[in-house]
C-alpha cells in the first residue's frame, strides 16, 4: 500500500468505528426496566386450595377447556416437583436473564421503534422444545425447564435438539419468536426463498444480539460453524449445479432447512455435516446483500427473496 493512502484508510476506519459507537451509544441510552413475574415459583409454591387465585392472576395460562384436576395434579406430582427444584437450583436468581432481555429490548426499540417494552414471565411448561421462549407483543415467556444445560438428566432428546437447552440460547430463541412478527412468510415456495426467509431471521440476530456468537445464533456448536465455513463453497456449488435454488421440491426443506442431526447430501460428508446448512447459506446470502446495498434492517424484513438473491452478489470462495 502506498504511504499516501494510509491517512485515507485510517480516516475510513475511524469513521466506521465512530458510527458504530454512535449507534451503540443511542441503544445504550434507551430507558428500560423489564418487570419479571416468576409464574413457575408462584404456581409450585401455591397451596392447591388456592389455585383459583393463581388462575385469576394469570388467566392466559389456563384454558377453560382444561379441568382444574390437571393443574392440581401438576402442582403435586413428584416428577414436576423435581423439575421445579432443578429449575430453582439454576434460576433462583433470574437477574442475568433479566439484564440480557433489557439489552435485547434496547436493540429492538432502536431498530423497530414501535416495539413495546415487554414483561418477562418465567414458567415450567411441558418440555415443549418447539416453544421454549415466546415473544408475544407485551410479554416474553420463557420455559425455564428447557434451559438447564444440554447434559441434564431430564433430557431424553436427540443430541441435535438438546444441545440448545443452554442459557445462552434464551435470547436467540426470543429473537426467533420476535422475527415471526417482522418477517412475512415467503410467497414463493422455492428453495432459495426458504433459505432467505431463515437468513433474514438470523441477520436479525446479528443486529439485535451483536455480542452473541454465530454458534448461538444458529444453534450450532462452534465446530459445526467451522464445518460450514470450510465447506461453504462446496455447499453452494452443490445447490447450483443440481439446480436446486428455484426448485419447489418439498424434500429440499427436509434435507437442508428443517432441524436435523445432519444435512442430506446423500454423500459421505453427510455424517460430518450439521443440519440446516441451507439456512446457514441463506444467512450468508442476506449478510452479503446488506453489505452490498444501502438498506435498513426494517426494509430488509420486507424485501422479497428474489431481489435479495439478485442483489446480494453472493459468491463464496472455492
Amino acid at each position: 500500500m502506498k504511504l499516501y493512502l494510509l491517512p485515507i484508510v485510517f480516516c475510513l476506519l475511524f469513521w466506521s468505528c465512530d458510527q458504530k459507537t454512535k449507534v451503540e451509544k443511542a441503544i445504550e441510552e434507551t430507558p428500560v426496566a423489564i418487570k419479571v413475574e416468576r409464574f413457575d415459583k408462584i404456581f409450585f409454591e401455591t397451596p392447591p386450595a388456592a389455585l383459583a387465585k393463581v388462575k385469576k392472576q394469570f388467566p392466559y395460562f389456563f384454558s377453560p377447556q382444561i379441568n382444574d384436576t390437571v393443574w392440581l395434579n401438576k402442582m403435586q406430582a413428584p416428577i414436576w416437583r423435581e423439575v421445579y427444584t432443578e429449575v430453582q437450583k439454576k434460576y433462583s436468581n433470574i437477574e442475568s436473564v433479566q439484564n440480557d432481555l433489557e439489552t435485547l429490548y434496547k436493540h429492538m426499540k432502536y431498530y423497530f421503534s414501535e416495539t413495546k417494552q415487554p414483561k418477562l414471565i418465567t414458567l415450567i411448561s411441558d418440555m415443549d422444545y418447539n416453544n421454549k421462549a415466546i415473544y408475544a407483543d407485551s410479554l416474553v415467556i420463557i420455559s425455564l425447564e428447557l434451559y438447564l444445560g444440554k447434559d441434564h438428566k431430564f433430557y431424553q432428546f436427540p443430541k441435535y435438539i438438546k444441545q440448545n437447552f443452554e442459557q445462552s440460547q434464551i435470547m436467540p430463541d426470543i429473537v426467533t419468536s420476535f422475527s415471526a412478527r417482522k418477517i412475512a412468510p415467503p410467497t414463493d415456495k422455492n428453495f432459495v426463498s426458504q433459505m432467505i426467509y431463515f437468513g433474514k431471521q438470523l441477520y436479525l440476530k446479528d443486529v439485535l444480539l451483536p455480542e452473541s456468537s454465530d454458534a448461538d445464533k444458529m444453534g450450532y456448536t462452534p465446530e459445526q460453524i467451522v464445518w460450514c465455513q470450510e465447506n461453504e463453497g462446496y455447499i453452494w456449488r452443490y445447490f447450483v449445479e443440481r439446480q436446486m435454488l428455484f426448485s419447489d421440491e418439498q424434500k429440499l426443506t427436509n434435507r437442508f432447512i428443517d432441524p436435523a442431526p445432519f444435512s442430506k447430501f446423500y454423500l459421505e460428508i453427510d455424517n460430518d455435516s450439521p443440519g440446516q446448512v441451507g439456512v446457514w447459506i441463506g444467512w450468508q446470502m442476506v449478510r452479503s446483500f446488506m453489505a452490498n446495498n444501502d438498506v435498513t434492517v426494517a426494509q430488509l424484513m420486507k424485501t422479497d427473496a428474489k431481489e435479495i438473491f439478485e442483489k446480494s452478489k453472493y459468491k463464496p470462495k472455492k
